[in-house]
């Protein structure tokens, strides 16, 4: 049985070619691993797979029982794959914070304060002197680009330049102009339906009692989205009311600007003023130099929930 690679629910690029680019490592070491994906892949990620030419993972929805799985760009159960709890996890690689994990045997980890999976993922290539194809190192490049937003993002780390400049040269691209043409490719909404904009790049949280969604989409132009807010907002009730959440968040992230605008849906506001220190009562704020979910918004959440 191969072994499945697979990334979060609602996946981003890293989440995609991360597990692209360690099935292919798994693979070159002498385990037989695929990649899989457990949802859509965006705009953005099939610009960086049809620029390289490689497929998308397979979609599964759900993985059976005893399945080998390993986990790249996510550890907490709420954005895994369904089914997980009777597969047998074997490793998990990641840049996240950790979120209640429990597995019912020990477990290979690896994970580093750095801006992207797919960091950890050529390093593991290079420190094990495993020869990493073009399109591999390509994918690879894809992942750090975006998760660090052309290294615009707080999480960017000197490890995340180091591995892209070199990526960049086996792949054969101007880092760069790749780079921004991949980000503009993925940016905007195009034809998204307003429920679709909500629950882009959409990863599920625990803040205290509290069950939130917290969404991103990067854009060049804020009032593309803002202009329809009050459908995205209608949207956002809707999740709620059918999924459960007490707050549902949407990151309007202007790459060109390095700025977000928080929509949000939900109850309490007070968390969302308490973290951001500002006034929560409408349905948005502006905050400037935020472009990290997991630096710049999570972590003020996580603080700020700590009081209810």
């Amino acid at each position: 049985m191969s072994v499945y690679v697979i990334g979060h629910k609602n996946p981003d690029t890293d989440s995609i070619c991360s597990a692209i680019g360690y099935a292919a490592y798994k693979t070159a070491a002498g385990l037989e691993a695929i990649p899989v994906r457990c949802g859509d892949v965006n705009k953005e990620t099939q610009y960086a797979l049809d620029y390289f030419n490689v497929e998308a993972p397979k979609y599964i929805s759900r993985v059976e029982e005893n399945q080998q799985v390993i986990q790249v760009d996510h550890n907490e159960v709420g954005q895994a794959v369904d089914g997980l709890e009777k597969a047998e996890l074997l490793e998990i690689i990641d840049h996240h914070r950790f979120g209640g994990l429990k597995t019912a045997a020990p477990l290979f980890v690896h994970t580093e304060p750095v801006g992207c999976t797919a960091t950890i993922v050529s390093n593991m290539f290079w420190a094990n002197n495993i020869k990493m194809p073009k399109e591999i190192a390509g994918l690879l490049l894809s992942a750090i680009l975006s998760d660090t937003v052309l290294y615009k993002s707080p999480t960017c780390t000197d490890k995340d330049k180091e591995a892209a400049e070199r990526l960049a040269d086996l792949a054969g691209v101007e880092l760069k102009e790749y780079g921004l043409a991949m980000l503009k490719a993925g940016a905007g909404v195009g034809d998204l339906t307003p429920m679709q904009i909500a629950k882009t790049d959409s990863k599920p949280f625990s803040f205290g009692n509290y069950k939130a969604l917290v969404s991103q989409i990067s854009v060049t132009d804020t009032s593309e989205v803002l202009n329809i807010k009050a459908d995205i907002l209608a949207a956002m009730k809707e999740i709620c009311d059918k999924e459960g959440y007490n707050l549902i968040m949407l990151m309007v992230t202007d790459i060109i600007d390095e700025a977000t605008d928080l929509v949000y849906y939900g109850e309490p506001k007070q968390l969302i003023a308490d973290a951001f220190k500002q006034d929560a009562s409408g349905d948005y704020i502006h905050l400037p130099g935020v472009m990290s979910r997991k630096k710049q918004i999570v972590p003020p959440l996580t603080e700020a929930a700590e009081k209810y």
